[in-house]
């Protein structure tokens, strides 16, 4: 791998400055949206990331759950974010500390147990387990001393390993829109999800 192309150190300068003289600037809020997708594929769907509105992430249901498998399931995206973040934090790091890396590698495993989605028994929903395994060879480090100093950096500032390993308070809320009498029909009463249905 070549030497980095950016100066990460130069970059970086002023904003550590700025978020010294501001630091309320520092506090950065993330946000993601639905985007617009057919309402009558109930195995597809795509989300935003609004620093990025032009940028779609195509998502979809696991065939374990009867999902078509054509694209990324959540738990994908979710294990990818791990993924890249642990990657971008490392070539940061190897780049602000003037390391040549000669390879990268990153691998995200996570255990999951379809029959709780499913409703089958008292199963656990969601990952219960979660392991990321990471490669570096850093050029001229015979003994892997630098590379066992970046990693642990790298490690140390990786935003999304440490949410994942920290947790965070999640609030998550639903509301019922009324639908326009207009253009939908008549329909059954709404119904958020029942475990149990079909």
């Amino acid at each position: 791998m070549p030497a980095s192309k950016v100066d990460i150190r130069a970059r970086q300068s002023p904003i550590r400055e700025g978020y010294r003289q501001h630091p309320q600037s520092a506090l950065i809020k993330l946000e993601v949206e639905s985007a617009t997708s057919d309402l009558s594929d109930p195995l597809h769907c795509a989300v935003t990331p609004m620093a990025t509105p032009a940028v779609r992430w195509q998502s979809g249901a696991h065939p374990a759950v009867g999902g078509a498998g054509d694209v990324p399931c959540s738990g994908d995206l979710l294990l990818g974010a791990l993924a890249a973040c642990q990657e971008t934090t490392l070539r940061m790091v190897a780049a602000n500390l003037g390391i040549d890396l000669e390879s990268l590698h990153v691998t995200i495993e996570g255990d999951w147990d379809a029959r709780g989605t499913l409703a089958i028994g008292d199963f656990p929903i969601g990952l219960t387990g979660i392991r990321c395994r990471t490669t570096v060879a850093v050029r001229g480090d015979v003994g892997g001393e630098r590379a066992g100093r970046l990693l642990k950096s790298a490690e140390k500032y990786c935003v999304v390993l440490n949410t994942l390993r920290g947790g965070v308070p999640v609030e998550s809320t639903f509301e019922l829109k009324t639908p326009d009498v207009e253009t939908d029909p008549p329909g059954p009463p709404a119904r958020l999800f029942d475990a149990g249905a079909p």
